[in-house]
């Protein structure tokens, strides 16, 4: 199971000229989208970053060696693409001079692609970013009623397709995923040797969830100085397993400034991490949870719906707070999220004396699918 919206948009922009670029965590489905897309198109050359005699095809290339090996098909895929030495200049050369040829790559780490092609493509590329299965691709799949039912347990295990489409055998796959086959590309670059480091951080970063971070006191307790631990939660983040929210300040003197808050793209991927398959309503964690199943996915709804806002959390030095806030055309929307929807929430008055034009939210399971899904 693929991302509709994306498949469709990719589709959509097969005719123009620009290179096509899917980011996204390894095992989320990026393979299989371009098999659905191109499996049955005799014009397209394969290749995979992963692959010697393809890392060896790309070396010392030049435009007339490019122009003999893909002119005569009319689309070059090539998945993990970030392996490839100086893919920007090659795909750049490849979309200038050979006209007819589509280029549509894959990266499973925006560190090693994203930065070798954004200037060489500038303005010759669409970018798409891929996340676990969503909650509004299920809810299509077999209904919203169905996928509601299955919340708890999505809320354990989250939305890896392999995870989803292993009934029974979640747990053994989720332990597969979060081993270093996960974040194996944060492991490769810069040659990071201390995995053991780099596995404490995350299960401090999955034990802190919902809660702000500080590098100091992360890497006091995994043994690393904080300007290692701000690199490794970088690499995190650029390996779509992490996402980092900063806090949101404009006037009030009270506020927390430079406060950051750690989620994770995917539940079970952070359960994975800390050992924790527990049924969800035997949990102490449901909260924190709730919270970051809503926030990641916003963040898919918002991607996949062209929908571009600033997303902050608030607080204050005497505590007051809400959990998350997006920036859009001006106007701030706040949002409280509560897994017992019969918790009242009031929003903080030194927040609404200080950013009078706002719209507040309680997000509880009474009321979620609008902030998932839209209204």
């Amino acid at each position: 199971m693929i991302s509709r919206f994306i498949q469709k948009s990719i589709e959509a922009k097969m005719d123009d000229n620009k290179a096509i670029i899917i980011f996204g965590a390894r095992q989320t489905g990026k393979t299989t989208l371009l098999n659905i897309l191109f499996s049955n198109n005799e014009n397209v050359l394969w290749l995979n970053g992963d692959d010697p005699d393809t890392l060896a095809l790309f070396e010392n290339s030049n435009s007339t060696r490019l122009k003999t090996i893909f002119s005569t098909h009319k689309i070059v895929v090539i998945d993990e693409a970030q392996r490839i030495v100086d893919i920007g200049l090659k795909m750049k050369l490849i979309t200038d001079q050979i006209k007819d040829v589509k280029m549509v790559v894959t990266g499973s780490s925006s560190f090693e692609l994203a930065n070798k092609v954004n200037e060489p493509l500038t303005g010759r590329k669409w970018e798409y970013q891929m996340y676990p299965i969503s909650f509004a691709e299920m809810s299509d799949y077999h209904g919203f009623l169905e996928e509601n039912r299955l919340l708890p347990h999505r809320l354990v295990y989250g939305y890896y397709p392999e995870v989803v489409n292993a009934v029974g055998n979640e747990k053994e796959v989720l332990k597969q995923l979060a081993d270093s086959y996960l974040y194996k590309d944060v492991l490769v670059w810069q040659n990071i040797k201390k995995s053991d480091k780099l596995i404490k951080l995350m299960q401090a970063l999955a034990f802190q969830l919902g809660n702000e971070v500080s590098y100091v006191e992360l890497g006091n307790v995994v043994g690393l100085d904080n300007q290692t631990v701000e690199k490794y939660v970088q690499l995190l983040e650029q390996s779509f397993i992490i996402f980092r929210l900063s806090a949101f300040s404009r006037n009030h003197r009270k506020e927390l400034k430079k406060a950051k808050k750690i989620y994770f793209y995917d539940n079970g991927i952070r359960n994975a991490l800390i050992a924790n398959f527990n049924l969800f309503e035997l949990r102490n964690d449901k909260g924190a949870l709730w919270e970051n199943f809503l926030i990641s996915e916003r963040m898919k709804y918002r991607s996949y719906n062209n929908l571009w806002a600033n997303t902050y959390f608030w607080r204050t030095q005497d505590q007051q707070e809400i959990d998350y806030i997006e920036e859009r055309d001006g106007k701030l929307f706040a949002y409280e999220f509560k897994w017992n929807a019969k918790r009242k929430s009031r929003i903080s008055k030194t927040f609404t004396r200080t950013y009078p034009d706002y719209e507040f939210q309680v997000v509880n399971p009474e009321n979620y699918e609008s902030f998932i899904m839209g209204a």
